[in-house]
């Protein structure tokens, strides 16, 4: 791989990338939410809820700004966290009445405003592009990646953070 054609690759998925996080926040922001906070609204959202370890694994928010981000959204009365009746260190945390009025006030809308940046886009360069991005994400896994000790058994590799990579959706 040429080093001048990978610099180039890049600095556009890096551009690609803060383009559309400038066009998703400013809107975001615009409906009365942070980011992080429409995240977590958006994927609780036509669900019962989900224990907050999952919710962490769904959302593009780091652990340590989970806890925060759920803290505000409770105050705000459109989160409640619920403990488990099985094991009472599960919580699980579900949208109230007020949290999916939100949901349906601000997803659709967020969407609509998110493709503006994908107008004349058809559904052949869409799936193209996640093809790509499906085999970039998988690389850029792989890549993380330690090896497995010696002598360990086939498909024990840990990803560089020691956790086993996630499966895909």
């Amino acid at each position: 791989m040429a080093k001048e054609r990978f610099l180039r690759s890049l600095r556009l998925l890096a551009e690609a990338y803060q383009a559309f996080e400038r066009l998703s926040g400013r809107h975001v922001r615009e409906l009365g939410l942070t980011p992080a906070q429409f995240d977590i609204v958006a994927t609780l959202g036509n669900t019962p809820g989900m224990p907050f370890r999952v919710l962490g694994e769904r959302t593009l928010i780091t652990k340590g700004t989970l806890t925060g981000v759920v803290d505000r959204l409770e105050a705000r009365g459109l989160v409640e966290r619920v403990a488990s009746d099985v094991d009472r260190r599960s919580v699980t945390v579900r949208l109230t009445p007020a949290g999916d009025r939100e949901f349906r006030r601000v997803f659709e809308p967020h969407i609509g405003h998110c493709k503006r940046g994908f107008a004349g886009w058809s559904v052949r360069d869409l799936a193209a592009l996640e093809d790509q991005l499906t085999r970039l994400r998988d690389g850029l896994v792989e890549a993380t990646r330690e090896p497995a000790p010696p002598g360990a058994p086939s498909g024990s590799a840990r990803t560089a953070r020691g956790s086993r990579p996630r499966a895909r959706p």
